[in-house]
């Protein structure tokens, strides 16, 4: 399968009280990943908490990655801004840091009309000859993504990604018909992965898969060589951990989880909250059934 796909961990942006970067634990993390045969990284993605990093802590956290990855697997880097002139120049940025591509998203105050929207979005594509990746989340994004937009959208030469977090699966049936199958679509681990690689889906990308690396590559390779039945099965053992991950605040959530894996991820920047005592202990409980406890390799 040539292009992107496969499982893309959202990591998750190890920042200390101080405000500086743990490049050591952030390293030790894409080693651990890609040691488990994830097929790429994606910085800055939710996982990432990109809307409460400065500019400098942002492309510090790509370079990183780069670092770290040594070209093994691609980086797909989190480009997300208000105005799409700041996004065009974030995306020069995360490029010339040595990013393989970009995953775009819109951060919005007011409403964006779909005509804003597009721009916002060629620019990015414009700014860059690597794969675009779209990000379409309507729980959380303002201005979202249309399906005429994507439809426009898909005609420029690099954008030929989009990862659809909107857990509908009608939604991500009209994407693939309406490009005509030139839009991979990756899943979000909200939906459920095993569903959207059946219907011709090429991965996912998402924080979980930090914490289930192997688990979660496991059932791609069941999922792509369509081997259903175990997939299924496996997907339904999983699902324990995406609702964890939908019960609690994301970012809290993964980090707790990476926590009690013994990497030192640090808690969610305030004003998030960080998991209490109960909700960490439900967490270990969950980790625990999945296998995922003591830290996978260790």
């Amino acid at each position: 399968m040539s292009g992107l796909h496969g499982v893309f961990p959202y990591l998750v942006s190890p920042i200390g009280e101080d405000g500086r970067v743990d490049r050591v634990v952030l390293t030790r993390l894409v080693e651990h990943l890609i040691e488990a045969g994830v097929h790429g990284l994606t910085p800055l993605g939710s996982t990432g908490e990109f809307a409460y990093l400065n500019a400098a802590q942002r492309l510090e956290i790509v370079e990183v990655v780069v670092a770290a990855a040594r070209g093994r697997v691609p980086v797909i880097a989190g480009v997300a801004s208000t105005t799409t002139r700041d996004a065009a120049v974030q995306t020069k940025a995360v490029m010339a840091a040595g990013a393989d591509g970009v995953l775009a998203i819109l951060e919005a105050y007011f409403p964006v009309p779909d005509r804003g929207v597009e721009d916002y979005f060629r620019a990015i594509a414009e700014a860059t000859d690597g794969p675009v990746v779209l990000y379409t989340n309507p729980q959380f994004q303002r201005s979202d993504l249309s399906l005429p937009v994507i439809v426009r959208l898909c005609a420029v030469e690099n954008i030929r990604y989009i990862k659809d977090a909107s857990t509908n699966t009608g939604r991500l049936l009209s994407i693939l018909n309406e490009t005509g199958g030139r839009m991979g679509v990756f899943a979000a681990s909200a939906h459920i992965p095993t569903c959207v690689m059946m219907i011709g889906g090429v991965g996912w990308m998402a924080g979980p898969a930090c914490v289930i690396p192997r688990q979660s590559v496991k059932l791609y390779e069941l999922a792509r060589a369509g081997d259903w039945a175990p997939a299924i099965e496996l997907q339904r053992g999983l699902w324990a951990v995406n609702q964890a991950f939908a019960k609690y605040t994301l970012a809290a959530c993964i980090k707790a989880a990476l926590q009690e894996q013994g990497f030192a991820v640090g808690e969610p920047l305030p004003p998030q909250a960080a998991l209490d005592a109960a909700a960490r202990a439900d967490l270990r409980r969950i980790l625990a059934g999945v296998g995922a406890l003591p830290l996978e390799g260790a």
